[in-house]
């Protein structure tokens, strides 16, 4: 099985913590070149200095707020008119904050949608013609099991993983004539600073500790734990591989079987 990615340039959202950092993590491991983007320059100068670089690889960073979509835009057209070309883009944004959908502000989903559908287009949009020039592109998004079975008091993510979802698939319909494969990997509960925020919030509100409140989330997953990030950058890692070439437009759950459909 062919899971190197040699001569390969990764770009990774979201990559100074949490998935995004496990993803930039593995995909350096097997041979990428990484191109960290997030929005604190400091974390992301740290970051690079910690990834694997036994092959040679160069790695570098973009500094970019997703809050603000149009300097994204800016600055990866800019890195890609600097002769850049990148094969493997994973999409990755820390998700909206909870509650219930009924008491959802407007803002709220106009900024989810933003930080979320339209910087993932921004980017499919400036690097997908260098992909096909290279002749090799994966997109990966990490979405959530929500776009398979909605989540209680995550309203606006619930709305927004959706659309990205259908997004990602009509995507995956255009770009595959070209051998540009478009995946979602859904993570279930993962140990990330979102998923301890999530615990804290529901603490304050029922009164249950956070230890707890994890626990109960972890008992849900028949494997009756949460998830490493590492684990779900495992499936990043496969799906950019050359080895899932024929695998494409799939909304993949790494959730320990936690979802209840197929």
């Amino acid at each position: 099985m062919n899971l190197t990615l040699n001569n390969k340039r990764a770009l990774v959202c979201g990559s100074t913590q949490g998935i995004g950092k496990a993803c930039a993590e593995q995909l350096a491991l097997l041979g990428a070149n990484v191109t960290l983007v997030a929005r604190n320059e400091e974390k992301l100068m740290d970051t690079l200095r910690q990834l694997d670089q036994n092959q040679g690889q160069k790695h570098d960073f973009i500094c970019a707020d997703f809050s603000d979509f149009k300097g994204l835009q800016l600055k990866v057209n800019d890195y890609i008119s600097s002769g850049n070309t990148i094969q493997i883009l994973v999409n990755n944004t820390g998700g909206p904050k909870g509650g219930p959908i009924k008491d959802a502000h407007i803002e709220e989903f106009t900024e989810a949608f933003n930080q979320h559908l339209i910087c993932n287009h921004i980017l499919v949009q400036a690097l997908y013609p260098g992909m096909i020039e290279s002749g090799y592109g994966r997109i990966i998004n990490i979405i959530s099991t929500s776009v398979k079975q909605p989540l209680a008091n995550l309203g606006v993510s619930n709305t927004i993983r959706g659309a990205v979802a259908n997004w990602s698939k009509t995507m995956a319909n255009e770009l595959g004539a070209y051998g540009i494969t478009v995946n979602n990997v859904l993570p279930g509960a993962t140990k990330t600073q979102r998923l301890q925020t999530l615990a804290e919030i529901k603490s304050s509100q029922s009164g249950e500790t956070v230890d707890a409140i994890l626990t109960q989330m972890g008992s849900e997953s028949p494997m009756k734990r949460i998830a490493e990030a590492s684990e779900i950058a495992d499936a990043v890692a496969f799906l950019a591989s050359p080895a899932a070439a024929y695998i494409n437009g799939v909304n993949l759950p790494v959730d320990g079987g936690r979802t209840k459909s197929l």
